[in-house]
């Protein structure tokens, strides 16, 4: 499902990725571990065609990401969370939900948010603007809407970034169920401690 090989980036001095390669097959859940400033966050970058390599390629469906006319169609299968990408602060979650789901193209939305609020517990700020919510909160928000086309293939960058402990675990086991219900490549970035 996922192939990179030989990926490097690099920005002016400073080498982010060094000629990493890895494959994912499908339907499996890939860890992607390293302290703070290894690189985890461009690569994902590089696999949603966010950032270009500076070598190496990234084959996601057995299709370079690079090639144009190959990003859209990958990109309708793929989903993500980062804590560095902010859903718009002045819209509610209901609404970002909206735009999210309408931009893919969701058929039965209003079913789907509602499920998707219930099962990660946001239906108490379903009116609230995103920029009102702690982090935590705003956290269970972009997996909502990481999950809202029901991706074949989800990059999660910390996906359980200031999140309290429970919450944590609540959210691993909301995802290892859904990825195994769904049939989803998951690739998780976290940071682990040396």
């Amino acid at each position: 499902m996922i192939e990179i090989n030989d990926l490097s980036k690099k920005y002016k001095n400073t080498l982010a990725v060094k000629n990493i390669s890895f494959k994912i097959k499908k339907n499996t859940i890939v860890g992607l571990l390293g302290p703070n400033g290894c690189g985890k966050t461009t690569t994902i970058g590089m696999l949603l065609g966010l950032i270009k390599p500076s070598s190496g390629t990234v084959f996601i469906d057995g299709k370079n990401i690079e090639k144009e006319n190959n990003r859209t169609k990958i990109l309708e299968k793929v989903n993500f969370i980062s804590p560095y990408v902010e859903l718009p602060k002045k819209l509610t979650v209901e609404e970002n939900l909206k735009v999210y789901g309408r931009m893919y193209g969701v058929n039965n939305l209003e079913k789907k948010i509602l499920n998707l609020m219930e099962d990660l517990n946001l239906l108490e700020f379903k009116k609230r603007k995103t920029g009102e919510l702690s982090s935590g909160q705003k956290n269970r928000v972009s997996l909502a809407k990481a999950l809202i086309n029901e991706p074949e293939i989800l990059l999660l960058d910390e996906p359980t970034a200031s999140l309290d402990p429970d919450v944590g675990d609540y959210i691993r086991t909301y995802i290892e169920n859904f990825a195994s219900k769904k049939g989803t490549t998951i690739l998780l970035a976290s940071t682990c401690y040396f």
